[in-house]
């Protein structure tokens, strides 16, 4: 099973795509983990990414869907995967379909958990808010403003992808407001219907052959040859006679 999710910031994708994991026997491939797994490998494309992580620079997206085909190529890859946070754009999405092309896979799935943006910039600050009296360390993204510059970013770039899959025929849309059972509940049901959507090869029957140009077609029976003769000479026409030739002596006693 091959699965992307998408998602603003603080949907829940990561616990989804844990739970995922476990049940199905997937991987979760993340774009910046794969980087720096790719960049400690030491593999060509791996320290191409570092060296330009190091100098600050963004990695182009065939570099990216390059280390995402290393991947997704190792055995613990085959049983399927999860893709977290890629792609992030269209173009993206574009360079994963031709990769997946070449490789004769396909995604099962694009599943879209819809949040209410406002509802998540509250959740955030009430979390604050119980870490600071409890007085837990906050996170550098345990920050409402740092939210809300993430969510900007996320419409602009990411969410133009509901459109492109949706125009696929693999997006499906959950509630990922409601209670996390009735969100994981509901993402098996999507999953259930995708998987029972793709179709199905079917048994194909061999073709009639047909006969070639110019073949000799089979000779009549004589008895359908006697009745074909019958029907043209019409009831009570007496069959015409073969005619009789003359014998060289018959012609010589004429002549004299």
């Amino acid at each position: 099973m091959r699965l992307v999710l998408l998602g603003p910031p603080g949907a829940g994708k990561g616990t989804q795509a844990q739970r995922l994991v476990a049940k199905h026997g997937l991987v979760q491939l993340s774009t910046g983990e794969m980087l720096r797994a790719a960049g400690e490998a030491g593999t060509a494309v791996g320290l191409l990414a570092k060296e330009m992580m190091a100098r600050g620079e963004l990695v182009p997206d065939d570099v990216v869907v390059a280390i995402v085909s290393e991947r997704i190529d190792k055995p613990d890859a085959r049983n399927g995967f999860i893709l977290d946070g890629f792609p992030r754009t269209v173009p993206q999405a574009h360079a994963l379909d031709r990769m997946l092309k070449e490789k004769g896979l396909t995604l099962d799935a694009v599943i879209e958990l819809k949040v209410d943006e406002g509802v998540l910039l509250k959740r955030i600050k009430k979390r604050i808010a119980e870490m600071m009296a409890r007085r837990e360390a906050l996170r550098e993204d345990d920050d409402p403003e740092v939210l809300r510059r993430r969510l900007v970013t996320y419409r602009d770039q990411t969410a133009p992808l509901v459109a492109y899959y949706q125009l696929q025929s693999v997006l499906r849309s959950v509630d990922g407001m409601v209670a996390i059972p009735e969100v994981s509940s509901a993402i098996d049901q999507a999953l259930r219907q995708a998987v029972n959507k793709k179709p199905r090869a079917k048994m194909s029957r061999p073709a009639a052959r047909k006969p070639k140009t110019g073949a000799v077609k089979p000779a009549k029976s004589m008895k359908a040859k006697a009745k074909t003769a019958k029907r043209g000479r019409g009831a009570g026409t007496p069959r015409p006679s073969a005619r009789r030739k003359s014998s060289p002596r018959r012609r010589l006693t004429k002549r004299r």
